[in-house]
């Protein structure tokens, strides 16, 4: 099938996924309980949607998507510790579906759904050994060529960018670095970034577009409270003073997925997330399977959404796959209505760009993928009103487009810093910034620096940008593992400023050196140099 050209549909729909996870390693434990997040999000999210849109190619189905993979999350799923773990987290959900099975095998209700787990984990396992070989990258870099797909990066480290606008030297090293480490896995330059949380405050587009980024992604009120308004509202994207091209995320598209309230994902008859068998079976049986014996979340759930109430009924996975499709169905009709309506009101040809976190697919909602599929793949796409495109598919085709001068957001609540600049988390600032100024200064007194002090510098680097991570304020502010966020901070920051005082002192302790490398073995190519000057 031919790709519809632009003249036989009204508008274009851009659809965007985030991946992003932090950088959780700890090679000094066998089981540790957060390196779970990336085993989960494989195991639900990553892999799921791999093979939905391997699929869609080998279907010859013509979409388009465009995918963020974050510096860090591409360190991970590069690591070989990780992935030996990964595979041995996959042993242990296969050895406890076979369990679940034997266990529910008198209950007509759960013990199909036991067996459906089973030969999902028994797929994944083949999937990730046979045809991945134990990789994922290159499955992504993969989708990327099939020119379906636009891979783009991030910060190195999902830095709350707006937050370091006093720190030249920082906002250049996680941007350029987000560039590099793209490059080093794919093997050519990113066309965009997404920007860490859609965070933006005025000057960044400068850093951004220096580095390489052709465009970006804000929340809709950074471009409808731009300077001057732009005329065509958020459905044309918009240029900024130093030539960076900005989509605007729109809300109306956006609610219809992951709103708590009236969102897809909230329906009667979706799996129910938080309904797992690590919180509901007898501690004796369960332990085995959660890490360091605590109790979390196994990736087995019996049970559907059914309502607000403690009293779930049975999950029924025909009734989701079913669901999902009207849904896919329902999103694809909106839009059409929604294109047609700004072609009336604002008499252009709108572009409408819906973009969301992509662990909410699979992972936070289990039928999210096959939604995914129904949207990309609907028959009666083939017809649609809105054809879908790429960031720079549609740059290539247009060359005229507004400079405005976006305003300060975020996709965070209430729309600007509060996430990240909180009561709750605050106290962090102080320290990362004296953090970027020593850096900087010992950047430009050790310039020639060679052998164990230039190694212990990129080390002091690496620990800075770890700790530079939003993941850590958001979970002090939301206190979701806030204690975990915390206790990562200040090791993080311990540890640069135990390096950097080796330095300042000339005696660096190579053995602590080499265990933090261990540790932290994420950007290969970083050059502490970056990090001078102002």
């Amino acid at each position: 099938m031919k790709r519809s050209a632009a003249s036989a549909t009204q508008g274009d729909l851009l659809l965007v996924l985030h991946a992003h996870l932090p950088y959780v390693r700890y090679p000094e434990h066998e089981n540790h309980l957060e390196e779970a997040w990336l085993h989960e999000a494989m195991l639900e999210s990553y892999i799921p949607l791999i093979r939905v849109l391997e699929d869609l190619l080998n279907d010859g189905v013509d979409f388009r998507l465009t995918l963020s993979l974050t510096p860090s999350l591409l360190e991970m799923l590069d690591d070989k510790l990780l992935m030996k773990r990964f595979q041995r987290y996959l042993e242990s959900r296969i050895d406890l579906a076979e369990k679940e099975r034997f266990r529910t095998r008198n209950d007509q209700a759960l013990a199909p759904l036991a067996r459906m787990y089973h030969k999902r984990f028994l797929e994944v396992r083949h999937f990730f050994d046979r045809t991945c070989k134990g990789n994922l990258i290159p499955a992504f870099r993969s989708l990327g060529r099939s020119g379906k797909i636009e891979c783009i990066t991030s910060a190195a480290t999902h830095a709350f960018l707006p937050l370091h606008m006093s720190e030249p030297a920082t906002l250049r090293g996680q941007i350029g670095l987000g560039f590099s480490t793209f490059q080093r896995h794919f093997g050519k330059q990113p066309s965009g970034m997404w920007l860490p949380e859609c965070g933006y405050a005025p000057g960044l587009d400068a850093y951004t577009r220096a580095a390489g980024a052709g465009y970006v992604f804000l929340e809709s009120h950074g471009v409808l409270n731009a300077v001057p308004r732009p005329k065509k509202s958020i459905y044309r994207p918009v240029r900024t003073p130093a030539g960076l091209i900005v989509y605007a995320r729109d809300a109306q598209s956006c609610a219809q997925v992951w709103s708590s309230r009236g969102g897809y994902p909230g329906n009667a008859v979706y799996r129910d997330f938080y309904r797992d068998i690590g919180f509901d079976l007898d501690d004796t049986y369960i332990e085995p399977y959660l890490p360091g014996g605590v109790r979390t979340f196994t990736g087995m759930k019996y049970y559907r959404v059914t309502g607000k109430t403690g009293r779930k009924e049975p999950y029924l996975p025909e009734q989701g796959l079913q669901q999902a499709a009207r849904h896919a169905e329902h999103f694809l009709q909106a839009r059409s209505a929604q294109v047609l309506s700004l072609r009336n009101t604002l008499r252009i040809r709108p572009v409408i760009t819906a973009a969301f976190d992509a662990e909410l697919f699979g992972h936070w909602w289990y039928e999210g993928p096959e939604w995914l599929r129904g949207v990309l793949g609907s028959p009666s796409s083939r017809h649609r009103t809105c054809r879908f495109i790429t960031p720079s598919e549609y740059i290539a085709e247009h060359n005229a487009f507004e400079t405005v001068s976006p305003s300060a957001s975020s996709w965070g609540r209430n729309g600007f810093h509060e996430v990240w600049l909180a009561p709750a988390n605050s106290w962090i600032y102080r320290h990362l910034k004296k953090a970027a100024g020593t850096l900087s200064r010992l950047s430009r007194e050790y310039g020639t620096a060679t052998g164990v002090f230039a190694r212990a510098l990129n080390q002091a680097a690496r620990e800075l940008l770890l700790a530079q991570a939003s993941d850590w304020p958001f979970m002090m502010k939301t206190e979701t593992a806030a204690g975990f966020a915390e206790a990562t901070f200040r090791e993080h920051m311990g540890n640069f400023f135990d390096l950097c005082k080796e330095v300042s002192a000339g005696t660096v302790r190579e053995d602590h050196l080499i265990l933090l490398e261990l540790k932290s073995p994420l950007f290969r190519e970083i050059d502490f140099r970056t990090f001078a000057g102002k």
